[in-house]
């Protein structure tokens, strides 16, 4: 069974804790094997030394729905301690916040993939901590989606945001230590880092073998399945489909109440349906986009993890949406992620480029072996700082 690095803190932790100021960035995911959280587990192992909480987007309970839905500061009543929201007034902590510690313990769980805000969140704290001479260690938890699999392109620095900072494939491949540590050094950050690493972890491991309990770190990633068509399925946010919120299954269903799915099946070649089913359904939204309508789209049913490619399947899927349905189609328009004029899709795909070939009709498979060199340069540089092997097998 893999062990946290939040375990493997607990059971030996570093001399240089000791007396330290800690804080501690976490939400509802941050968990030890019996559900019990990090704050408690790590007030209980550091009695007096936590002095503050951080939370990223969605909140410290992970409470808000939708993106761009601000969090407050707050209070731990039990522990007496602020909580201060990065995703609210700031996403960046204030040097009056790090006052309060020496050291920012940082356990979150990520997804695997480059739009998911959490990873950002980290470093824009890596910077803040480097300029208020505070300390950065990352209790390293399982990259669900594995550590094998590179997908999509490399964003292009121009399209930087919350959404993606750093040229990095949308399906990045690293644990949420091994990103850290990467962009520390690749990028120049020069934080004062340390990783706590997880035992019993391998690249090849999905989220179901690791014997660990999920907890959805954010309101729309309920299970480990949605993570797993998660680095696709997202761009929908970008266009005026429903991408599944305001449904039990979000990211895995998605449609419009006008699509046609007859015809965007025939239209999907065929190797992009590989490790999957793609099943028509009709559902209604409760929230979001299309919310109380009858959207006709799919659940995407993944049958076998390994020979799935979510960026693949779904980019060929929206190509297939914009020439079935040139009038019905829309791009979604700013803002989104605190950007008021980058189109959200250039934002999500980390390309106005790759929109604009899209549109006009250039083959996902040919713009997918553009790629390549650009993912091979990404895999290479990464490969120095994988904590866990094995280490010179990514799979793109």
């Amino acid at each position: 069974m893999t062990q946290t690095g939040l375990e493997n803190l607990l059971k030996n932790p570093p001399a240089f804790l000791k007396n330290k100021k800690l804080g501690l960035l976490a939400n509802p995911a941050s968990i030890g094997p019996d559900f019990t959280h990090a704050k408690d587990l790590i007030h209980r192992r550091f009695p007096g030394q936590l002095s503050a909480l951080f939370s990223p987007q969605h909140g410290f309970f992970a409470e808000k729905q939708d993106n761009m839905i601000e969090s407050d500061h707050s209070h731990d009543r039990v522990l007496g301690i602020p909580v201060f929201s990065l995703y609210g007034e700031t996403r960046i902590p204030t040097k009056e916040m790090l006052a309060h510690i020496d050291i920012l313990l940082v356990d979150i769980q990520d997804v695997g993939t480059r739009v998911y805000t959490f990873i950002h969140t980290l470093a824009l704290c890596m910077e803040a901590a480097r300029d208020a001479d505070v300390s950065i260690l990352v209790l390293d938890r399982p990259n669900p989606v594995s550590g094998m699999k590179v997908e999509g392109n490399v964003l292009e620095p121009e399209y930087a945001s919350f959404v993606g900072l750093y040229p990095i494939p949308m399906r990045h491949g690293l644990t949420i230590g091994e990103y850290a540590l990467m962009i520390n050094k690749r990028f120049d950050i020069a934080a004062s880092l340390a990783v706590v690493p997880m035992t019993g972890w391998q690249r090849e491991m999905f989220f179901k073998d690791t014997g660990l309990p999920w907890v959805l770190p954010s309101p729309n990633m309920p299970t480990p399945e949605t993570a797993l068509v998660y680095p696709g399925q997202v761009l929908w946010e970008g266009s005026n489909l429903s991408e599944g919120r305001g449904t039990t299954k979000p990211f895995e269903f998605f449609g419009a109440p006008w699509l046609d799915t007859d015809a965007i099946i025939r239209k999907i070649p065929e190797d992009a349906l590989g490790g999957s089913v793609l099943r028509p359904v009709i559902f209604e939204p409760t929230s979001g986009k299309q919310a109380g309508q009858a959207c006709r789209g799919f659940q995407i049913h993944v049958t076998s993890p390994e020979k799935h490619n979510s960026c693949y399947q779904s980019l060929c899927l929206l190509k297939a949406v914009m020439e079935r349905h040139p009038n019905n189609f829309s791009f979604k328009n700013p803002p989104y992620e605190y950007e008021n004029e980058m189109l959200p899709m250039d934002m999500i795909l980390g390309s106005k480029r790759l929109r604009e070939a899209i549109s006009a009709g250039e083959s996902v498979a040919e713009l997918r072996n553009n790629w390549l060199e650009a993912k091979r340069d990404y895999c290479r540089q990464a490969e120095e700082f994988l904590l866990y092997g094995p280490k010179t097998s990514f799979d793109f």
